[in-house]
């Protein structure tokens, strides 16, 4: 009775979107939806079993890089038939296991490049222009290890190289971020793992600027299968109106038990930390 009390409690909590007529959710509040997310919305089913990259998922020569880095204003534009696209490929991990995925179009990887909505949404002369794509692979790095990966190498007439892009239709196949869905901004920036029972974690957290520095509290949730990371924020409140300002802080936090293979949650996203910031996703 009591579990299915704490549940029914929780969905309301989660369904709320954080507020209820006994105020602001609390750290307890926030880690018990993020471990109830985790556990119930096929999120650490992906995460065991499926394909999560842990680098990017385009990869391009150091000139490639350098010439789109230096360019104020850019956009992606096909400037030629491209070939059809595969309805499957093969996911093949170093371990020998394999994973048969959907795949995306040669279109689609650019559109993935561009930061337009659409390919041919840029200035023409501001373009990078595809001129031919082959389907092939890439190397990279994922929970599950070293993987070769279905890729796109798509090719331009006005950049001195290729630029390679995963061609898995993740959108599909499913991902974390997905199954956990519509979500709040994170509050833990990262982690790094001083030993096996502590962590260094940085976080991020607003301020009025027109009143006294807040006292900020990390916070820990320790389960057998995830840790769930956050802060409270003690505000002292004056009169006057608030300008509000981002700030950033850094604590240790100690662990009851060895980090181990635990997933390290942050507590408002209910994401796993690395999958929004620069932290391991696996201890060591």
């Amino acid at each position: 009775m009591l579990r299915l009390v704490v549940t029914l409690v929780t969905m309301t909590l989660l369904v709320s979107g954080g507020n209820l007529l006994i105020g602001q959710l609390t750290f307890d509040d926030h880690a018990a939806r993020a471990v109830w997310t985790w556990r119930t919305s096929g999120a650490a089913e992906i995460w065991r079993n499926g394909f999560v990259p842990t680098e990017g998922l385009s990869k391009m020569p150091q000139d490639v890089e350098e010439q789109i880095g230096s360019d104020e204003e850019y956009g992606f534009a096909v400037a030629s038939p491209l070939p059809a696209t595969p309805n499957k490929a093969r996911i093949r991990w170093d371990d020998g296991s394999t994973m048969q995925v959907p795949v995306i179009s040669a279109r689609q990887a650019l559109i993935a490049l561009s930061p337009y909505e659409e390919e041919d949404s840029a200035q023409d002369d501001r373009a990078y222009k595809m001129t031919a794509a082959t389907f092939t692979t890439m190397r990279v790095r994922t929970l599950r290890g070293m993987a070769t990966v279905p890729a796109w190498r798509l090719y331009f007439s006005n950049l001195p190289g290729p630029i390679d892009h995963v061609a898995v239709d993740r959108a599909t196949l499913g991902t974390v971020e997905d199954a956990v869905g519509d979500h709040l901004p994170p509050d833990v920036r990262g982690f790094e793992m001083l030993d096996e029972r502590t962590l260094r974690v940085s976080y991020d957290y607003g301020l009025c600027i027109s009143q006294e520095r807040p006292t900020v509290h990390l916070r820990a949730d320790e389960r057998p299968d995830v840790v769930v990371l956050g802060i409270e924020v003690q505000e002292h409140i004056s009169d006057g109106l608030c300008l509000g300002v981002g700030a950033s802080g850094e604590g240790v936090v100690p662990l009851g038990e060895p980090l181990g293979d635990r997933v390290v949650l942050d507590a408002k996203s209910r994401l796993p930390v690395c999958l929004h910031w620069s932290a391991p996703c696996r201890a060591g």
